[in-house]
């Protein structure tokens, strides 16, 4: 996936100014980046001249013709002569300067270290000596050297030396370098890239009294300091890519096999099978004392098809009852040698081949001596699975101690072949790489070594040992859950020189290892920084700026700072680092780009004041992103309640609250870019955008405020999280931006919730909205949320979401009367509950249980009880729509779920949350849930909980159109013609729905009953979501309109109270009746309430009438009637004002009823429940009828696309097989079929199907079905597939001839025949026409009572491996130019 086309800056390389030069337009504070300053040595000034009189200009004449020639002449030979010194000149100096450079290099302008002002530099090793670097110091490092530091400056420069060869391997041990005031270090340059091995080691430790530390960047650095040049550049290798074809835990999709006995008397005996390295039988035959178990095994080897592995291995003894039979048997069918001769209690191992001859026996023998036998008896052979999987099938015997021990392993250990997407050959051999986790946890990140594989492709390599986990390699289910494969070898290596063990103050209590290690700080007015293909390891200190790169405080390093060629660091390494990977401090306009970060401590990518903007972060990745301690959102729990030193007195933090937030890329202001990169495991979360009310730390009060919660957010597009444990995804909440105080003990910069996004023009909430679009987001394995997003307004589109606790959830800006109400909108998505990615059981999962479509076990988030959900609701508005719902399956443990509420919810929920144009699949056994008392739900009764709705638009959710879907338990929403869908605990009903925000003044602690006139007999019950010890409280209940309704409470009335109308449409309304004392007084008055401005306008009193069928007949008056005898004052709620779009209020403001209230029965409990009912009983009716329920399907209903990737610019097919057994058959199945994206071709006679698919286009070209393998079949599958052809078969019934088919898929891309003999179905994609087999080419045979089932497949299209042309257009690529273009 990695791009080239990135960054070209070719610096030339001329010697430094004297001092620093300006250009033309310098603006104080920037340095204009010095491209070709004016040599070290200039000329000396001519002599000035005295002042004074002009001297007289002498008189001219004009020379003869004759005269001109001859001048002409002179002057000719004159020049030529010149030109000839100058040109010999030239050629010594070239000489010269050829021969001081290594033999066989080319002189190179490109290349810093072929400059000719440089002279050769040999410090040796000095560890003592603090080398400087002045001006007119131009050095050559020819040689590894050990400093004490080096200081280049005021013009030096140091340049690493290379050769063509690569072999000028160069290491500097120092305790840090010092860049500044005109200095420059080279290693390498864009157009020239390094070749050789160079590295930077830099020494010391933190409690080291006798160094002292440099200001402002402390021990063990780099840095660069204003009008300082940093360029390093090595090969170009790709930073990371993606698997191509899953990689099973072991590296055996049977998972290997392992086996040791002591005393295993006889003959122990594994049969393996060939095609899949599975262990098809095991049996001890104990031929030392019967004679028949030597029978049997004869029997057994003489029954064995030819090509079966069998391993052979002798425990304690073989020998005295082995029949000769048996033993001419082991010699005729396995090629036995040594068997014949095998003596008593000698060591014997075998593994071999049914048929396959001497040349097919690996065998080995060992004698017994004394109780042991000198060494092991140890047989192996190397196999390929029909997959082209190679494996190993080991047997061993020996005698140690006096022990017999035998055993067998099957294995693929220095054997795993890792399939990528990308041409890898810049990986070498020795190498180390890592496979991200594409499980619920980070921890199953492995690192491996490269070992030499002459037989991989361009796309594939292979390591060292064997998979403790599964990685996948394939789109599952729609979703691309493939993982990263990371380069983490560069051939520049900048790392910290560590101790064995943790020490000092250096957080021991946390951390077990040294984490002092090396940083890189860079500051502001550098003349030129660009890093690139540089590994840097131990980097990083558990100190507040020492990171392992830092742009600290420089502004704008784009053009708008004035830079022909900004800044970026590209195709970086970052492993093991100690604090953070890269920190971009009051810096701008930075480009971050294929840089890895992975087993990192504190946020990885890391934006830090909260006023870093426009910097773009492109294709990287993060993984295994740990808990740091440096900031409270760094820390984990124990962190947190750890380290209190900056909190207030002996304030406890809560962490959850105010840390926990530890994440791969901490996005602290959304004006920046994120493209194509990857959040591949964190303790928290994977991209966490928080927002800083003001600048914090050295740029608080330094530059103007950004005001980030409303500022507009940058590119997000295609990046992919995964492997979080709290959020993939999470755009939340703030930090607090004051110090610690009685009043607020909590410490700087923790997390607070103190913060919206709400994107505006410019950052003005008086200018309109702007959205923000979070496009093709993948988010799979997150153990909490697969994404949480706060604000509005906000788009998400083209995005999959799969196997994440929750999928998606949003949540508002906040409530009425804080929220003015925005869209939040889901478009072109599609969500998977339990994915085919089973996971693998380890690696710090906790949980493990059956789920999933298939009820296999698996991995699962959370716990095992844990309600997955799919599309989250909380409180809205929210609109989901064209999107499509996969594998929600419920279980007898937990309830899966689709669409689903926010649990134990306090808060409001707006009715105005639209689904629309959903397609749920026949895998969806759960579309909606609304929850009940048990687990996780508790008692289920929490207001938000009692209020949860929703608005099925066109009916694509229930089946009825436009109706809403709310508890079946709430009945003022409901009516007789409802429809109740027990198994969602859901009732569907017609209607018309609004909330009625309702908000009490002084009476915190009431809970308000509220009860529809015509089901008195079930109230609502509402606690408000304020807590106890609030000044006021809050209500928030859905209510039908056009109906009446009674509100009530469980002591005395409040004195004041305000109704607002919300989500309220012009002429909306309902009658209330308010619970007061007889003797109540009343002042009810209407006003429109600008929240912006904070003011009123058409303040309107209520006047009193006497009955209520009086105020009935007068519903769009203001007037209220007040039946004193039950205690119920009475008055409409009509909304006068039109709303626009998803705001709360009308276009002119909130409109809200105002009531206060006088009584001097003020400790009265306000219930007129009783006297009320029956008095005020309607009969339940229905103001919209309940539409019909639909049985014709959704029409255009789910995402438009099946496959949501991280590279979508390319297309994939989908595929699915269902063949039939004759014994599924006869158990009632009868499909069997092929799609090819969405169109489904059946195949009802027995035989075999094929379809060719066009391997450029995915257009279908050839279906043809055989009832039996003959020679009509044979031809067709030796010339009748079109070239360039994906090839689907599958089976029905047990076709004859189906053994015969294995020779003819092995040019379609099997490795080898496979054994079909007894088989009794076959599923199978090849591919016609490429010279090496697609990763994606593979069979699977069904035998026995489980059949093979549906069978799917994500095939990639127009492959150039297809010898397709590639026309697609990157649009990563464009939007990189447009995030990077000319300011």
């Amino acid at each position: 996936m990695q791009i080239s086309d990135g960054p070209s800056y070719s610096p030339v390389f001329v010697a430094p100014s004297n001092g620093i030069h300006r250009s033309a337009g310098f603006v104080p504070g920037r340095v204009v980046p010095v491209r070709s300053p004016p040599p070290t040595k200039a000329p000396p000034h001519p002599p000035l001249k005295p002042i004074g009189t002009p001297p007289e200009r002498r008189a001219t004449f004009s020379l003869s013709e004759e005269g001109q020639r001859l001048e002409r002449a002179q002057s000719l030979r004159k020049n030529t002569l010149i030109c000839f010194g100058v040109s010999l000149g030239a050629f010594f100096l070239s000489l010269i300067l050829i021969l001081s450079l290594t033999s066989g290099d080319v002189l190179d302008e490109n290349c810093p270290d072929h400059s000719s002002s440089l002279s050769s530099w040999n410090p040796g090793h000095n560890p003592e000596k603090a080398m400087v670097v002045r001006r007119g110091d131009l050095f050559r490092l020819d040689s590894s050297a050990t400093l004490y530091s080096l200081t280049i400056q005021s013009g030096g420069r140091v340049v690493f030396a290379d050769n063509t060869e690569g072999s000028k391997n160069i290491t500097l041990r120092t305790r840090h370098v010092l860049i500044e005031d005109g200095g420059s270090l080279h290693i390498g340059a864009p157009k020239c890239r390094y070749r050789s091995q160079a590295t930077i080691a830099l020494l010391g430790r933190s409690d080291e009294k006798s160094v002292a530390e440099v200001p402002e960047l402390g021990r063990k650095f780099i840095g660069v300091r204003g009008g300082a040049t940093l360029e390093i550049h090595g090969m170009e290798r790709l930073s990371w890519t993606l698997l191509t074809r899953s990689v099973p835990s072991s590296g055996l999709a049977t998972g290997g096999y392992a086996f040791q006995r002591n005393f295993s008397r006889g003959i122990n005996l594994r049969v393996v099978d060939q095609d899949t390295a599975s262990v098809l039988f095991s049996e001890r035959y104990d031929t030392h004392e019967s004679r028949n178990d030597s029978r049997r095994l004869t029997q057994l080897l003489q029954s064995l098809p030819a090509r079966r592995i069998v391993t052979l291995a002798v425990g304690d003894s073989a020998v005295k009852s082995l029949l000769d039979e048996t033993k001419r048997t082991i010699q005729s069918l396995l090629g036995s040698t040594y068997v014949h001769d095998l003596k008593y209690r000698q060591a014997w191992a075998l593994v071999s081949v049914i048929g396959g001859g001497n040349g097919s026996c690996s065998e080995d023998v060992r004698e017994h001596e004394n109780h042991g036998t000198g060494g092991k008896a140890l047989a192996r052979q190397n196999f390929t699975t029909v997959d082209g999987v190679g494996f190993s099938v080991t047997a061993y015997s020996e005698w140690k101690n006096g022990f017999p021990i035998s055993g067998f392993q099957v294995d693929a250990v220095d054997q795993v072949v890792l399939n990528l997407q990308d041409d890898v050959r810049t990986w070498q051999p020795g190498n180390q790489v890592v496979v991200a986790s594409t499980d619920y946890s980070m921890h199953q990140a492995e690192e491996f070594t490269l070992l030499p594989c002459p037989h991989c492709t361009s796309r594939q390599v292979k390591v060292q040992g064997r998979p403790q986990f599964g990685h996948v390699g394939e789109i599952v289910d729609g979703v691309d859950m493939r993982a990263e494969v990371a380069m983490l070898s560069r051939n520049i290596l900048i790392y910290g020189e560590m101790e064995n063990a943790c020490y000092g103050n250096n957080w021991c209590q946390f951390f077990g290892h040294d984490t002092y290690g090396g940083h890189i700080k860079i500051f502001g007015n550098f003349t030129s920084v660009h890093l690139s293909h540089v590994e840097l390891r131990n980097m990083g200190q558990q100190v507040q700026g020492r990171y392992p790169v830092h742009f600290h405080r420089c502004g704008d390093v784009d053009r708008r700072g004035g830079y022909r060629e900004p800044a970026y660091v590209d195709g970086l390494s970052i492993h093991h680092s100690f604090s953070r990977c890269i920190t971009i401090h009051a810096t701008n306009g930075l480009l971050v780009k294929d840089t890895v970060g992975y087993d990192t401590l504190g946020h990885c990518f890391f934006l830090e004041d909260g006023i870093e903007q426009r910097n773009t972060f492109f294709h990287n990745l993060g993984l295994v992103t740990r808990p740091g301690t440096l900031l409270p959102t760094d820390r984990n729990e124990t962190m947190c309640t750890s380290i209190r030193d900056k909190v207030y007195k002996n304030y406890t933090p809560s962490p959850s609250m105010e840390c926990k937030a530890v994440s791969t890329f901490w996005i602290a202001n959304p004006n920046n870019n994120l493209i194509s990169n990857a959040a591949a495991g964190s303790q928290d979360a994977g991209i966490w955008y928080v927002f800083h009310s003001s600048s914090t730390g050295d740029s608080h009060g330094l530059v103007p405020e950004t005001r980030a919660e409303l500022t507009p957010l940058g590119i997000f597009y295609n990046n992919r999280v995964h492997s979080n444990f709290k959020a993939g995804l999470f755009i939340d909440k703030g930090v607090k931006t004051t110090n610690a105080s009685a009043a607020d003990p909590r410490e700087y910069l923790c997390l607070d919730n103190n913060a919206r996004f709400r994107p505006h023009e410019n950052a003005d909430p008086n200018r309109p909205r702007v959205a923000a679009l979070i496009d093709t987001l993948i988010a799979f394995k997150n153990n909490d949320l697969g994404a949480w997003i706060r604000g509005g307004d906000i788009t998400i589109q083209n995005s999959g979401f799969a196997d994440n606790g929750v999928g998606l959830s949003f949540a508002s800006d906040g409530s009425y009367p804080k929220d003015e109400g925005s869209s939040q909108e889901v478009t072109q998505s599609l969500f998977v509950g339990e994915s085919w990615n089973r996971g693998s059981n380890g690696g710090q999962n906790k949980y493990w249980g059956q789920g999933g479509a298939d009820g296999k076990m698996r991995t699962l988030p959370r716990n095992r009880t844990f309600p997955i959900r799919g599309f989250q609701i909380y409180d809205g508005p929210v609109r989901l729509t064209q999107s499509t719902f996969r594998n929600y399956v419920p279980t007898s443990e937990r309830f899966t779920s689709a669409v689903g509420f926010n649990l134990k919810n306090t808060w409001q929920l707006t009715p105005r949350n639209n689904l629309s144009k959903l397609s749920f699949q026949p895998t969806v056994g759960l579309r909606a849930f609304f929850g009940r008392p048990g687990q996780w739900f508790e008692e289920n009764d929490l207001d938000g909980d009692k209020n949860s709705i929703f608005h099925d638009v066109d009916g694509s959710v229930t089946g009825y159109r436009d109706v809403y879907v709310g508890r079946a338990d709430n009945y003022l929403i409901r009516h007789p013609d409802c429809a109740s869908i027990t198994q969602w605990s859901g009732l569907v009903c017609s209607g018309t729905y609004s909330q009625v925000y309702i908000q009490t003044q002084r009476a915190p602690s009431l809970s308000l009953s509220i009860s529809r006139d015509e089901y008195p007999e079930a109230p609502l019950v509402l606690r408000g979501i304020n807590s106890q010890g609030a000044l006021s409280q809050q209500y928030q209940p859905i209510l039908m309109m056009s109906k009446s309704y009674t509100l009530h409470w469980d002591g005395p009335a409040p004195r004041e109270i305000v109704l607002s109308l919300i989500n309220f449409n012009q002429d909306d309304w309902v009658l209330v009746g308010l619970c007061y004392p007889p003797d109540t007084t009343f002042q009810v008055m209407a006003d429109i309430s600008d929240r912006q401005s904070n003011t009123f306008d058409d303040i309107t009193d209520y006047g009193p009438l006497y009955s209520l069928a009086e105020l009935e007949k007068k519903p769009l008056e203001r007037k209220y009637f007040f039946d004193r005898i039950v205690g119920l004052l009475w008055l409409y709620l009509r909304a006068r004002q039109g709303r626009d779009g998803h705001s709360y209020c009308s276009v002119k403001g909130c409109e809200r009823v105002k009531v206060m209230a006088t009584t001097s029965s003020s400790k009265l409990i306000c219930n007129c429940t009783a006297k009320a009912y029956p008095k005020y009983t309607k009969t339940p009716s229905a103001v919209v009828p309940m539409p019909t329920l639909s049985t014709q399907p959704c029409r255009d209903c789910g995402a438009s696309q099946l496959v949501f990737s991280s590279d979508p610019w390319n297309a994939y097919l989908q595929t699915q097989i269902k063949s039939l057994s004759s014994k599924e058959q006869h158990s009632g199945d009868t499909q069997s079929f092929i799609t090819v994206n969405s169109e489904t071709f059946s195949f009802t006679q027995q035989g075999f199907f094929l379809v060719s698919v066009d391997a450029c286009s995915g257009k279908v070209t050839k279906k043809s079905s055989f009832s039996k393998m003959d020679s009509k079949m044979e031809q067709y599958l030796k010339t009748g597939i079109p070239k360039r052809s994906i090839v689907l078969l599958g089976t029905r019934g047990q076709p004859d001839g189906l053994a015969g088919v294995a020779p003819y898929l092995v040019p379609l891309g099997m490795a080898k025949a496979a054994d079909l003999q007894s088989k009794e179905s076959l599923v199978f994609w090849g591919f016609q026409g490429g010279s090496a087999p697609p990763p994606w080419a593979s069979i699977l045979a069904g035998q026995g009572e489980e059949g093979l089932g549906l069978q799917e497949r994500y095939l990639p299209l127009g492959l150039e491996a297809y010898g397709c042309t590639q026309t697609s257009t990157r649009r990563d690529m464009e939007l990189l130019r447009t995030a990077t273009g000319p300011q």
